[in-house]
C-alpha cells in the first residue's frame, strides 16, 4: 500500500478509459461509482469519472478537455481501453476490424493528442497499455493484434518525435501478457489451456511505476525471458542509426 501511494499520490490526475461494447449488464455511472470510492480509500485527494463510449470520438476528445477542468491539468494520461472480440478465426468480417481499430488504436491517437498541450505544462506522461499480441503474432486474434501493433508503431514513433524535438512527455508502452482479469480469463477459457496468467494488482502497480519513472517500455508477463526475447534490440539499434539519414533542419523548422 505504501508503495502505491507513492506513485499514486504526486499524479495530479489518473486517467482510466473503459469501453465496453456488448455487455449488457454493465451500468457505467454504478461501476464507475466504485472506482472513484476505491481511489479515496487508497488516499487519492480527489477522484471523478466521466462514462461513455470510445467509439465516439467526439466524446474521446471532449472526455479529455473534461477531465482537465475538473483537475485543473493533467499530469499523466493512463490509456487502457479495448472493445470487445472473441477469439475466432478471420471470416473477413471488415466491420469488426474497422471497430477494433477505432476504438483500440485511434481514440487512443484522439486523447493522447487532445491531452498533449495539458501534459507539455507539467512535463508529463503517457501510458500506452498494449500486450504481447502487438509484439509477437498469434492466431485468433488477427483484429485486436492488428490494433495493438499500430499502437508500438504509432506511439513509439511520437516518442522518437518528443526527444529530437525536445518535447518533454514520456510514452511508456505497457506490453502485458494474460492478466487474470474476469474479461480476459473468460475470453481465453477453453482457448488456452497452459497459460497462466499473472496478477491483475501487481500489474496496475507496474504500468504507475514504469510511468512515472519514464520508461520506454514496460514488459509484465509469468515469463522472465518475455522482455529478452521481445525487447528487440536490433530494432532500437536500426532505428538509433536510421536518424543519420535525416535532414535535422526538417525537425528544427517544425
Amino acid at each position: 500500500m505504501a508503495v502505491m501511494k507513492k506513485y499514486l499520490l504526486p499524479i495530479l490526475v489518473l486517467f482510466l478509459a473503459y469501453y465496453y461494447s456488448t455487455n449488457e449488464e454493465f451500468r457505467p455511472d454504478t461501476e464507475m461509482k466504485k472506482v472513484v470510492s476505491r481511489c479515496l480509500e487508497l488516499g487519492a485527494a480527489s477522484a471523478h469519472y466521466i462514462a461513455g463510449s470510445m467509439e465516439d470520438m467526439t466524446f474521446a476528445e471532449q472526455f479529455v478537455v473534461k477531465a482537465g477542468k475538473l483537475m485543473g491539468g493533467l499530469d499523466m494520461l493512463i490509456l487502457n481501453h479495448i472493445t470487445q472480440t472473441s477469439m475466432s478465426l478471420f471470416h473477413e468480417d471488415i466491420h469488426s476490424v474497422r471497430r477494433v481499430m477505432e476504438v483500440n488504436f485511434l481514440s487512443y491517437v484522439v486523447l493522447s493528442t487532445a491531452a498533449l498541450p495539458m501534459l507539455k505544462q507539467s512535463n508529463g506522461s503517457i501510458a500506452v497499455v498494449s500486450s504481447l499480441a502487438g509484439k509477437m503474432t498469434q492466431p485468433l486474434i488477427a483484429s485486436y493484434s492488428a490494433s495493438k501493433f499500430a499502437l508500438d508503431g504509432f506511439f513509439s514513433t511520437i516518442r522518437k518525435e518528443h526527444l529530437i524535438t525536445k518535447v518533454n512527455v514520456s510514452i511508456t508502452l505497457c506490453v502485458l501478457g494474460l492478466i487474470d482479469t474476469e474479461t480476459a480469463l473468460r475470453a481465453t477459457s477453453g482457448v488456452l489451456l497452459k497459460a497462466q496468467a499473472s496478477p491483475k494488482d501487481q500489474c496496475a502497480l507496474e504500468i504507475i511505476k514504469g510511468t512515472a519513472l519514464r520508461k520506454d517500455e514496460v514488459y509484465y508477463d509469468k515469463s522472465s525471458w518475455t522482455p529478452i526475447l521481445l525487447g528487440n534490440p536490433g530494432r532500437k539499434i536500426m532505428e538509433f542509426l536510421s536518424l543519420r539519414n535525416y535532414n535535422s533542419d526538417i525537425f528544427t523548422s517544425n
